[in-house]
């Protein structure tokens, strides 16, 4: 097996030399070379030909966005932003992931060594996960608008839960762009760091007609609102008296993750039943899979992006292969398929 080809470009020496550090410890990887700026970075390229980029956000020269819109249509290939943890750095690299840009890697905000060494494990496996990612699939998504049926109404009590990780930020955005104002309220468990995902809500409620929020414990669930896990931290559907709320709760991760897709579905499971109409969408590992088959096995309706459309096919590949998933969509059907679940009984919905 061909060790996996990784190009660091980085203004900071110190940030090369421990993504060399770490990178390099692992037998599979290769780092093949180093660019202190985008301008030699496209030589590197050339000569080079890696299988993965890591690209710091924030350069001289030319920044990392500028340079992703470069390879992205020119030459696309799968990239890993290093950001920082800042309110500036999460909204560049909600940018850069929209752009195409597989995954990304936090800088610590302490002491940058030991804080990478902490992520060592972390930082290898999105490099290799990247450089097998369907970067062919960074074409623009399709967003046209969703069909309803001939009542132009939804099944009254439906709830929507939307579980993704790597590839999910574009994958979420494709989905709820194309669903319209009246769909039933909507909850999503995104891999992503604290200070990410309330910068994530808010780049979506500007995009759509639906209104995102980064969800607050013991908010309301309305109708034409959309409530995003906070990094760092569990969702889950709660009630209070007679209406549905979120739930925001500490502890430990759950399938590996924080927020966890696993704890969110197995919530609306629990209180929604057969009401409840789920998608998993692309990212790596199997966090979901296990709380997908418990809404299918309280009746509701189970969906899972496909491998084709799909930049990472292991959310959804688990899924699939523990029986948890009713049937697969591409990401250009999948907004059309939640709302034609939330019109209908789940027999109806999946064809059978």
């Amino acid at each position: 097996m061909s060790k996996t080809k990784v190009l660091i470009v980085d203004d900071s020496a110190l940030m090369r030399q421990m993504l060399n550090s770490i990178l390099s410890a692992d037998p599979e990887v290769e780092v093949v070379g180093y660019a202190p700026d985008p301008i030699v970075a496209r030589r590197k390229i050339r000569e080079l030909n890696p299988d993965v980029i890591t690209l710091d956000v924030e350069m001289p020269k030319m920044d990392g966005i500028t340079f992703l819109e470069k390879i992205m249509s020119l030459r696309p290939m799968p990239v890993v932003m290093i950001s920082t943890l800042t309110q500036k750095g999460a909204s560049l690299t909600l940018q850069a992931l929209e752009l195409g840009a597989v995954d990304f890697i936090p800088k610590p905000s302490g002491d940058q060594r030991d804080g990478m060494l902490d992520k060592a494990a972390e930082i290898v496996e999105k490099v290799k996960h990247a450089a097998r990612a369907n970067v062919k699939r960074l074409d623009k998504i399709p967003t046209r608008k969703v069909q309803l049926g001939s009542s132009g109404y939804f099944s009254s009590g439906k709830i929507v839960a939307i579980g993704a990780s790597t590839g999910g930020v574009e994958a979420i955005q494709a989905v709820l762009t194309a669903l319209p104002a009246t769909m039933p309220p909507i909850l999503i468990t995104q891999h992503m760091p604290e200070s990410f995902t309330g910068a994530f809500a808010d780049r979506l409620d500007k995009k759509m007609e639906l209104k995102v929020f980064e969800a607050t414990d013991g908010q309301r669930i309305l109708p034409g609102q959309v409530y995003i896990a906070p990094g760092g931290r569990h969702l889950q559907l709660d009630r209070s008296g007679a209406h549905f709320v979120c739930r925001i709760s500490d502890g430990d991760k759950v399938s590996g993750h924080k927020p966890s897709v696993d704890v969110l579905f197995e919530s609306v499971a629990r209180l929604g039943g057969k009401s409840v109409v789920a998608a998993i969408l692309t990212g790596m590992g199997r966090d979901g899979a296990r709380g997908l088959l418990e809404i299918r096995e309280a009746g509701g309706v189970t969906l899972g992006q496909d491998e084709e459309s799909s930049v990472v096919y292991g959310m959804p590949k688990a899924a699939f292969e523990t029986g948890a998933v009713m049937k697969q969509h591409s990401l250009s059907h999948m907004a059309q398929e939640i709302a034609r679940a939330c019109q209908e009984d789940a027999k109806r919905a999946v064809g059978a």
